[in-house]
């Protein structure tokens, strides 16, 4: 592993003494440099003696600085480790073909749980990977646990060989290494009886297992295999298995500790807890808490009166339509202002995937072309890929842009959002 300079910001301290893009980073304050993670861990002082490679040559760098100024270092992104599990439920194996490579890669690495929030298995986890994480304190992460049995997780997993899912929770919370924890629900595998016993056993290593995320299983009509979604009772019995526990740890640690996904409620058809029982809010992005979110800075926000004219369309997916129309009631009594509400069911990954997240820019251009006379369309950022303008499907803005005949403008997936799209964003 090397950790190769990518990029030097202008009138830093790392431009200063000369370093530059394409250095190698061999050590800092005599300790080897492999990524990111070393870069960040060892760069804490504020007097940093570097060795870097550069044109097969050895060079020694000295930085001083006062107050962990940054060094204005960028690094190239290291190799993902990729998953070596068969998960039963895999949303990558459910992915059509002909998409980007970049779609089909399934990661399983823990570097990317610490940086970024990704899920882990930690099935795939060496000695030498254990002993980094609690040396350098990589906390929190971010682990798939779906059950404590290991012969149920193992068969979810399709890996027989899969460690002790609470052996390696306990090595690290004994550490004070914080996790946070989701279990994906497939009936008939892990619900029931199997997650009642997996959520008393994960609970019992709090506060270092720190949250406990309770989610459907997703599911696309190239699925394969017998395994099916939650449905409405399901829903009901899962949330009624979670209240019990939710209400013992609020009143134990005043912490209910174990979340069900939002989408858990919406297909139960149940209204969703009061928002301030998500705490901190520790898996947003895990679909924990984003509709309660919305809900509260919709009654919150304040709108104007009146705006120049305006003519805008806003779309999403089925699960949150309801929430988005009472929104949009508050917004059509903006005087100025003409909005086109639009509800798009995903045909690419098949109706039952209802997520606004996971909306393909063929189905939206489907449901909006022709039906509407706005002059922009405000596209909420959750879908498209990260640092990118494309859809899932390949779709650019730009060829939405251009299909559409309308300005086309990427928005946060809030109230706030939804309106700086309406009053700032649409103008450009």
């Amino acid at each position: 592993m090397h950790a190769t300079i990518s990029h030097i910001v202008k009138g830093t301290l790392a431009a200063d003494i000369g370093l530059a893009k394409g250095d190698v980073i061999l050590s800092l304050n005599g300790h080897p440099v492999r990524d990111v993670i070393d870069y960040m861990y060892y760069s804490r002082e504020n007097v940093i003696n570097l060795e870097v490679l550069r044109g097969g040559k050895t060079l020694k760098f000295k930085v001083k600085r006062k107050e962990q100024s940054p060094l204005g270092i960028e690094l190239k992104s290291f190799r993902t480790r990729t998953c070596r599990n068969k998960c039963m439920f895999c949303f990558v194996k459910q992915l059509p073909k002909n998409m980007r490579k970049t779609l089909y890669l399934k990661d399983d690495d823990y570097r990317m749980s610490f940086l970024f929030g990704n899920y882990i298995t930690l099935s795939n986890l060496s000695s030498k990977e254990k002993r980094r994480i609690i040396e350098q304190k990589l906390s929190p992460l971010y682990v798939s646990v779906h059950s404590t049995n290991n012969d149920i997780r193992r068969k979810m997993l399709g890996n027989p060989r899969a460690p002790d899912v609470m052996q390696a929770l306990q090595d690290f919370t004994s550490q004070r290494i914080r996790v946070h924890t989701q279990i994906v629900v497939c009936p008939g595998y892990n619900d029931g009886d199997d997650l009642s016993q997996t959520i008393k056993d994960l609970q019992k290593l709090y506060p270092y297992v720190s949250s406990i995320a309770v989610v459907p299983v997703g599911l696309t009509k190239h699925k394969k295999g017998s395994i099916r979604a939650v449905g409405k009772d399901d829903a009901k019995k899962i949330i009624d298995t979670v209240k019990k526990f939710r209400q013992r740890n609020k009143r134990r640690h005043g912490d209910p500790i174990v979340h069900l996904a939002d989408e858990m409620y919406i297909k139960a058809e149940i209204p969703f807890s009061p928002l301030k029982d998500y705490g901190d809010l520790p898996q947003i992005e895990n679909g924990v808490g984003l509709v309660p979110v919305f809900l509260h800075c919709s009654k919150k926000i304040k709108l104007p009166r009146k705006i120049a004219p305006a003519h805008v369309a806003v779309f999403t997916g089925s699960s949150f339509m309801p929430y988005l129309e009472e929104f949009a009631k508050k917004l059509k009594n903006i005087d100025g202002l003409t909005l086109d509400l639009f509800k798009v069911d995903n045909r690419f990954f098949g109706t039952s995937v209802t997520a606004a997240g996971l909306l393909a820019g063929r189905d939206i251009l489907r449901t909006v072309v022709g039906k509407t006379k706005a002059d922009c369309l405000l596209v909420p950022n959750v879908m498209l890929r990260e640092g990118s303008d494309m859809f899932l499907d390949n779709v650019s803005l730009k060829d939405m842009a251009e299909s559409l005949g309308m300005k086309v403008r990427v928005i946060e997936p809030t109230p706030d959002g939804i309106l700086r799209g309406i009053t700032d964003e649409c103008k450009r």
